[in-house]
């Protein structure tokens, strides 16, 4: 390797692209190929440098390691070290391939043509790029897998006998967002959450169960609803509400979606139903000038079917053999990101959280969990999901406002909603189905178990319709089990004194833990 190419690459820093290292160290893997390739791709969450003292650094963005973990000052030696230590970034990985073209992988694969990292690269070249490079096919070499499965969620995947590799990698090189292990997740999947919740509705009688889901399923329409910030109609409320009962009953493809979005939306007069024909973005308007003020930039119009084509396979193919929260995290979120429709995506992005758990039969049959209402709860921590890798799309897109006050994306994009890193989706999401299933789940059965309670006692001690009992207890609730005196003199003027003072009573001892309970959260 010649000295100019040797010099391409950083020495020591203390900072590194307005990243603060811990202490002065010299960049390496991903972080030092885009600096020396000046690449256009999201940095990765975490970055790796070289150290001068011999003890690892993990500090914030840093992993800062030893002088005997520095890799050769070359594109090889960046790219094994990447490999090895810092698994998959195809988006980064792709543009490098990009930049460098065929021939300088080809020399790196001819001077190693048995190595497993050579063989690995090469692969994942042919396979992000598309064309074959000038190279024979390997003959020799244990086979190895693309994607380390002991740091990165990976699938069962094919051998490809051309590299000697095992294409395990979890997508399509039209969609593939990726999952780091981590000790978060490795503790979720400990808790065996479909095992805990089976047993949670084992005991509930039949009549109350139907209910229970009734009532979720409720919950979480609204919910989802109410994260948008809108206030539906009631039967628009339950409209989707029933489709959410439905969720993993029906393939996914694009006219799923678009079925989806048309229910979504209900009154279709001011909106384009399908794939948008137009650029997108999520944020606001400049009051004075009405230029864009993006949060999130969408995906391109001419991106949109190739993307969407690779999340429907990602979600046949890959979503079976992985994790269904975490397949339904990368499913959601990259659906999310790309924002396909004019409008829709908040509430359909939600629903396919639902249909990748009940299509991997994670949930009980016929129960939903309310993952919206989970997520309406965490709505600060659910925006920071969201923003922390749209505000690292953002300085990577070009584009110009358009006349009617739009966006229009004047680079290409696409591998920006194909290849990200999808672990703070999967451990938010699963923070969110283990609440509705060790909270919400059982804390509805018993609520609905107490609401049965005291209803009995109000009809064994008085005559009333079933809407009279509901009314009561409304005002009760509202009124931290006391009727009001406004209430007592109008809609139950007729109850004597001694049957509201054993009302009250009979709804202290059906609620008055749950009261108390919910006074202490």
């Amino acid at each position: 390797m010649n000295k100019a190419v040797q010099q391409r690459f950083s020495g020591p820093v203390t900072v590194f692209q307005e990243r603060r290292l811990p202490e002065k160290a010299t960049p390496a893997g991903y972080s030092a190929l885009i600096d020396a390739y000046d690449l256009s791709a999201p940095l990765p969450r975490t970055l790796s440098a070289i150290g001068e003292r011999h003890r690892v650094i993990e500090e914030g963005d840093w992993r800062i390691l030893t002088p005997r973990h520095a890799p050769h000052s070359t594109i090889e030696g960046h790219l094994t070290f990447a490999l090895k230590y810092e698994g998959l970034d195809l988006a980064v990985l792709k543009r490098l391939f990009m930049m460098v073209g065929p021939t300088e992988i080809e020399a790196l694969v001819k001077g190693k043509p048995t190595g497993s990292y050579a063989r690995r690269i090469w692969f994942l070249y042919e396979w992000l790029t598309g064309p074959r490079l000038d190279l024979p096919d390997a003959e020799a070499g244990r086979y190895v897998v693309a994607i380390d499965p002991g740091q990165q969620w990976a699938a069962n995947g094919k051998n490809s006998p051309r590299h000697r590799v095992r294409n395990n990698l979890p997508g399509t090189p039209a969609f593939c967002p990726l999952v780091f292990r981590t000790e978060a997740l490795d503790q979720f999947i400990a808790l065996k959450l479909p095992q805990r919740a089976r047993e949670i509705v084992a005991d509930v009688p039949r009549d109350l169960l139907a209910r229970t889901e009734a009532f979720l399923l409720l919950k979480d329409s609204k919910s989802s609803y109410a994260i948008e910030g809108e206030r539906p109609p009631q039967d628009r409320i339950q409209r989707w509400g029933r489709t959410i009962g439905e969720a993993g009953r029906q393939a996914l493809d694009l006219e799923e979606l678009m079925r989806l979005q048309k229910i979504v939306i209900g009154d279709a007069r001011f909106v384009k139903l399908g794939l948008r024909q137009e650029g997108g973005f999520v944020g606001e308007h400049d009051r004075d000038t009405r230029m864009p003020l993006p949060d999130h930039i969408s995906a391109r119009p001419g991106d949109l079917p190739s993307l969407i084509e690779g999340m429907i396979s990602y979600e046949r193919e890959t979503a079976q053999e992985i994790d269904p929260v975490i397949a339904a995290a990368v499913l959601a979120f990259g659906f999310v990101y790309i924002h396909p429709f004019e409008d829709g995506n908040g509430r359909i992005h939600r629903y396919l959280i639902h249909h990748a758990l009940a299509q991997r039969g994670f949930n009980p049959p016929g129960v939903v969990f309310p993952v919206s209402a989970a997520i309406l709860e965490r709505i600060d921590e659910y925006g920071s999901v969201l923003e922390e890798y749209s505000c690292r799309l953002l300085p990577l897109i070009d584009w110009e406002p358009t006349e009617n006050g739009n966006v229009r994306v004047i680079n290409e994009t696409g591998d920006l909603y194909r290849f990200f890193d999808a672990t703070p989706h999967a451990e938010f999401l699963y923070g969110c189905v283990q609440q509705t299933i060790e909270k919400d789940l059982p804390n509805e059965t018993d609520f609905l178990r107490r609401y049965d309670l005291f209803k009995s006692r109000i009809v064994s001690m008085i005559d009333m319709p079933d809407q009279t009992v509901d009314l009561i207890f409304r005002f009760l609730q509202q009124n931290g089990g006391r009727l009001s005196k406004r209430a007592r003199e109008n809609e139950f003027k007729a109850l004597t004194d001694a049957e509201t003072k054993r009302i009250e009573t009979n709804y202290a001892e059906a609620y008055g833990e749950i009261s108390a309970l919910h006074k202490a959260e």
